[in-house]
């Protein structure tokens, strides 16, 4: 080993000892290449920092200032509202599927929080669900549909309720159990009748056995994790998830408003909340396997539910490309409700699941319409 190094006339000859290899590496290598190849490279760490970011991303928040107005064991009552409103509260009932509320308020622009708002509903609730400790492990519907309970009764006693896909069927059985609290009812993408139509979800809670989820409740000490349903989720579109997002952050690497949004979605889709086993199940085995809900078989807080006790006006919104709940489990509500009707709006809009909720288009040309119905069915 020659133990006389003779530094790089470029490089200090401290960067001759391992610890500055590093250094050197890179100062050589600015040296050898040319700009084009430099740019390149500068592109690739971009590239990595980014990837990074939206693999570990910090959990989400919500787009619009609020304040909490109950801190109850399921959730928290979030308040849009600004001062001095005194309409009838609208209560947008956020999904409880393994993921934060905060799609309800997703981004500066792209919020139906603030879409609800500037079409003329100003008092706006959101159900800002918890993710569940072990302590909670045993929480079951009632547990949810009791919470929501004394959240209306806070509210004054009637509301117009907004239930977003799981949060959809939470807030059709409050409808039946409680018909005079709810003076308007919008289901989006709800899976009211889950043995209608077809998709993957359908497919998965028909081919896989109970003992299979009961076994991931095992596993997650009486939870069902997020982190088990991401996964799942995942490889519903492996080659999205793997691989095409991906490809889009490079081509799109210069683009800041494309990162920001990339970056706000996976601070919500990367941070999944954990469910209580005993909530998780009786959802798979009653709501899914059995359909009690749509059958009237459903009991929730002592009685049986059914939904042609619902009577208020019901406004149904499907999307065209719902892989998670077909345009058939939504529509299909109509079968069941008490609302006569023309007091119905059934609505099908193009896009998947969660562009119901989120997606520009939908905002922009669906959800105004849908605030104005709110305003007048309220009247």
């Amino acid at each position: 080993m020659n133990k006389h190094v003779r530094p790089h006339p470029c490089i200090p000859a401290e960067n001759s000892i391992p610890l500055f290899w590093p250094f050197t590496a890179a100062i050589r290598m600015t040296e050898e290449i040319g700009e084009e190849e430099l740019d390149l490279l500068r592109k690739n760490v971009a590239f990595l920092e980014e990837t990074e970011k939206l693999n570990a991303p910090p959990p989400p928040t919500f787009a619009t200032g609020n304040e909490v107005m109950l801190d109850l064991s399921t959730m928290q009552l979030r308040n849009f509202a600004p001062d001095g409103a005194r309409e009838v509260a609208t209560v947008v009932d956020a999904p409880y599927a393994g993921h934060s509320a905060a799609i309800a308020d997703y981004h500066k622009g792209q919020s139906l929080v603030e879409t609800l708002q500037k079409n003329g509903v100003k008092r706006v609730l959101v159900t800002d669900w918890k993710s569940a400790t072990p302590e909670m492990k045993d929480f079951s519907i009632d547990t949810y549909l009791a919470e929501m309970n004394v959240c209306v009764d806070d509210l004054g006693g009637r509301v117009n309720l907004i239930g977003l896909c799981q949060g959809g069927w939470m807030s059709a059985m409050y409808a039946a159990r409680f018909p005079d609290k709810v003076r308007s009812l919008v289901l989006a993408g709800a899976p009211i009748d889950t043995r209608a139509g077809d998709g993957p979800l359908r497919r998965l809670v028909d081919q896989v056995p109970t003992s299979f989820f009961e076994e991931l409740v095992s596993l997650g000490g009486g939870l069902m994790k997020g982190k088990f349903m991401l996964q799942g989720w995942k490889n519903m579109h492996a080659d999205q998830q793997y691989f095409e997002k991906y490809l889009d952050l490079y081509r799109h690497l210069d683009d800041a408003e494309y990162l920001s949004k990339s970056e706000t979605f996976e601070r919500w889709y990367e941070n999944p909340i954990d469910l209580p086993g005993r909530w998780y199940l009786q959802a798979i085995v009653e709501l899914f396997k059995e359909n009690k809900l749509a059958r009237g078989r459903f009991i929730g807080l002592g009685r049986r539910l059914s939904l042609k006790d619902v009577s208020c006006p019901v406004y149904l919104l499907a999307g065209e490309a719902d892989d998670i709940t077909p345009k058939e489990q939504v529509f299909n509500a109509t079968k069941y409700l008490g609302t006569p009707a023309e007091a119905v709006e059934k609505v099908l809009v193009p896009g998947g699941h969660i562009g119901l909720f989120m997606g520009e288009r939908t905002l922009r040309n669906h959800w105004p319409a849908i605030a104005r119905w709110i305003a007048e069915a309220a009247s």
